[in-house]
Formats: structure tokens, sequence, C-alpha cells
């Protein structure tokens, strides 16, 4: 099982940071009870196997004018592998889309697009996604309005799991 891996000290690190990147390493340190150079160590650590992929501010988009979110699901005519690889490169390209993720089922790949306004979006929709090669169908839906957005992962469900497994 992923995770394993890591002790419970290399977890409480992960879960500080993710709930604060901007601690220093002395404060990080003091919260998961070791002396500061160890706890740096592991953080270099933890970042060169790749549990760290970034430090990041999480930016209010609506505050910053992107007033539109939308989830497009979109389906293509091809599944091969060189087919989905150069769709997903194109959605890298795309500045609107800020996650791609291939899907098992009737849709092959969702979107989370922003906008600052509708005509934007629309004119990504039927100048850019909907004209994109292979792209056979794309069904939007806008966001009224979101209840949560939690990134990264509850480190308590891991740390319930590993402990009925000891």
């Amino acid at each position: 099982m992923p995770g394993t891996k890591l002790d419970p000290i290399d977890r409480q690190i992960l879960a500080e940071l993710q709930a604060d990147g901007r601690m220093t390493n002395v404060e990080l340190a003091k919260r998961v009870g070791i002396s500061a150079p160890p706890c740096l160590r592991r953080v270099r650590t933890l970042e060169e196997a790749g549990y760290i992929r970034g430090y990041h501010a999480q930016v209010d988009a609506r505050l910053l004018g992107f007033e539109v979110q939308v989830f497009a699901m979109v389906g293509l005519q091809s599944q091969a592998e060189a087919d989905l690889s150069a769709f997903e490169q194109r959605c890298r390209d795309w500045p609107l889309v800020r996650e791609c993720h291939m899907l098992n089922g009737e849709v092959d790949f969702v979107l989370k697009c922003v906008a600052p306004d509708l005509s934007t979006f629309q004119t990504f929709l039927t100048e850019e996604l909907t004209a994109a090669q292979n792209v056979i169908s794309v069904k939007t839906s806008l966001v009224i309005r979101g209840a949560k957005d939690q990134p990264g992962v509850p480190f308590e469900v891991l740390e319930d799991r590993l402990s009925q497994t000891a």
C-alpha cells in the first residue's frame, strides 16, 4: 500500500505542510516533535522522493476576475494511447484548463476550466476544445457555487487505516 514506507513523523510532516506550507522549518520541527536539522533532512528527502511536488499559494479565482468555472466532459473518437496522450498534451497547453483527468466509463476526460467571463469560455469551447482533433463530444456544466475546495489528501483517514492494520 502506498504511504506505508513513511513513518508517523514523515506523515505528520506532510500533513503539517499540506495545512500550512509557509511555516518555517523550526516551527514544523516543533509541531512534529523533532529538532530542526533532522526535520529539514526529512523534508528534503520527501521532496526528492516525490511526496512533496511543490509549494503553492491558493489564490481566489473570483477575486482575480475569473468569474466562470466549468466542468467539461469530453468524449474522444479514438482511445488509442497516442490519441489519449495527444489530447492530454493539448490540455496542458490550454491556459483555461486547470485540471484534466482521464476517466473510465462513458466520458473519456473531465476538464476543470476557469475563465473571466462566459464569452471567453464560449470562445474557448467553440474554437479550441470542440475543434480539437479527435474530440467527438463535449458536455459542459457551469459551476453555480462551490461547497468544498480542499486540496491534498485526508491524512486522518490514512492514519486511521494504518492503525487498524497495525
